[in-house]
């Protein structure tokens, strides 16, 4: 009852906090990034490359503590499989808010290598964020349309090649790459204009895990099936969060093998998206039902 009372002072107090330590972390993140443009590549940069994920990892790990501060929180994490600092991942996770990615930041630190997001290039201008990445080498993609490539078929692949070139460097250091495959924030609203056939999650999109797995798929040891819930906050947890009412945090963590569905010649492009995608609902079907026995739990 009094942190409802109070929450517009926590809201102005705890995102001016927030977004001190983004602009502190982001901004350091920046100008180390603009300092290796001058190191010597090889193990003085992959040196250098540790300072800066030790920031990226100091961001996370001071948002979560504000997030402790400001709320009455209880987070629950589960990791069904083992851990390794020393091994590729891929995360796919469900997606409800941005409050995800800061979660995620702050649950790979001392369990698995800093993780990477696969960028639109548009957000390299999204301020502290855009230029953050690109100093931490995280890929920007550049896709292009069905009607460019009809008009430029010279180009079919270029976007993929360009994606493989940016990974090369994680071939030598463990890398962990999240994705978000629905490709957008669950709401209500959303659920109910995709005709979502699950319950608590919106249709997943193979388009963009299938390009991470074309990418990179051989270097990854596992998979990571990340469910993040947020049982009382369902429909506005970033304001939530900011404002002090948040109770509860789940992070269920399922270590899964890399699916052996990597394109080969005997199957065309039609026929690899339609396996991939096969696979990929089933998966999320399985999430789906596990969810729902958590929230029930």
């Amino acid at each position: 009852m009094i942190r409802t009372l109070f929450s517009p002072v926590t809201f102005v107090v705890h995102t001016a906090l927030q977004i001190a330590n983004l602009a502190l972390w982001g901004g350091l993140i920046i100008l180390f990034g603009v300092v290796k443009l001058i190191l010597p590549s090889g193990k003085v940069t992959e040196a250098w490359n540790s300072v800066m994920h030790a920031c990226l990892f100091s961001f996370g790990r001071v948002s979560v503590l504000l997030i402790r501060l400001f709320n009455n929180v209880n987070i629950e994490c589960s990791v069904h499989g083992e851990l390794s600092k020393d091994r590729w991942y891929l995360i796919i996770a469900n997606h409800l808010s941005y409050l995800d990615i800061v979660l995620l930041i702050e649950f790979a630190t001392h369990r698995i290598p800093a993780p990477k997001f696969f960028l639109k290039k548009e957000l390299i201008w999204l301020p502290f964020v855009g230029l953050g990445a690109w100093a931490l080498d995280m890929p920007f993609m550049h896709r292009y349309t069905k009607a460019y490539l009809e008009k430029y078929p010279e180009k079919k692949g270029k976007d993929l090649e360009t994606t493989r070139a940016s990974c090369e460097k994680f071939r030598t250091v463990p890398t962990t790459v999240i994705n978000f495959v629905e490709g957008t924030r669950f709401t209500t609203q959303k659920h109910h204009q995709k005709r979502s056939p699950y319950k608590t999650l919106l249709p997943p999109k193979a388009g963009g895990v299938s390009f991470t797995l074309a990418a990179m798929g051989e270097l990854f040891t596992n998979v990571l099936d990340i469910s993040l819930l947020y049982p009382d906050n369902k429909r506005h947890p970033m304001m939530a969060m900011l404002s002090g009412t948040m109770t509860k945090i789940i992070i269920d963590v399922n270590v899964m093998p890399v699916p052996a569905l990597q394109q080969h010649s005997t199957l065309s492009e039609p026929e690899f998206r339609t396996t991939f995608q096969d696979w990929l609902n089933a998966m999320w079907k399985n999430k789906d039902s596990r969810i729902k026995r958590l929230l029930e739990s």
